[in-house]
């Protein structure tokens, strides 16, 4: 066991040191642009017992595989196929529908398994992120209970997010299906900083359906150094 855990930690620990190299699986080269499929930053047991090894190896190799399959394949041949994702999704709306859903599960599940490291190696809260989280929310608490309350409330599938407006301010919004708030269809338009992906199939083998549940566990294995990272962007 004790071995398992110091090579999970080393394998967490090199992965996400190249995560924004070009360490990818198969990459698509799409005009301009090369959208990679990206490689776990860990292991598919490394968030246990928080997610379940099988949900995340399917989540992983199916779900999110068929979105980046079905995006690159709707955007080939297209005048997307040039745009990066930030182009496309600030257009999103007058794209095809085929194109905004899997882009947008692409993407969303890009930050979704970096937003998570395996309990104990994700970091804590900078402190330039609580003074905003402050600032915007009053308390850490209250972000937490705002976030959950979003991730709770969306019907049936979808996102709750942290994100960071144009003028740099804090909020919290919920969005449907695999729309994102880069999005130009967004209610709250920002920065996505954290997301939760709130589809059952995300939790469904070990909580069923109970969401909330699901929704505290996942504040075990959030990956600050990630988020503060987005911030400071």
């Amino acid at each position: 066991m004790k071995t398992k855990v110091i090579l999970t930690s080393l394998t967490f620990i090199l992965t996400m040191t190249t995560l924004t190299s070009s360490f990818s699986q198969n990459p698509a080269r799409t005009g301009k642009q090369v959208f990679e499929f990206r490689a776990l930053p860990y292991s598919y047991d490394a968030l246990e017992p928080f997610i379940d090894k099988m949900t995340m190896e399917i989540h992983y190799t199916r779900h999110h595989r068929a979105y980046y399959d079905n995006f690159i394949k709707a955007i080939a041949g297209t005048e997307w196929e040039s745009m990066t994702l930030t182009d496309i999704f600030a257009t999103v709306s007058k794209a095809p529908a085929v194109i905004r859903n899997n882009g947008g599960g692409y993407y969303n599940h890009n930050l979704f398994w970096e937003n998570m490291a395996p309990h104990g190696h994700g970091g804590q809260m900078s402190d330039e992120l609580k003074q905003a989280v402050e600032s915007a929310f009053g308390s850490v608490e209250e972000f937490v209970r705002q976030f959950n309350d979003a991730a709770k409330g969306r019907f049936g599938s979808g996102w709750a997010w942290l994100a960071k407006d144009a003028q740099g301010k804090l909020f919290i919004s919920s969005t449907p299906n695999q729309d994102n708030p880069l999005m130009d269809v967004a209610e709250k338009r920002g920065t996505p900083l954290l997301g939760l992906d709130v589809w059952e199939h995300a939790y469904y083998l070990k909580y069923q359906n109970r969401r909330p549940d699901y929704i505290d566990a996942f504040w075990n294995i959030v990956n600050w150094n990630a988020v503060n990272q987005r911030f400071e962007q």
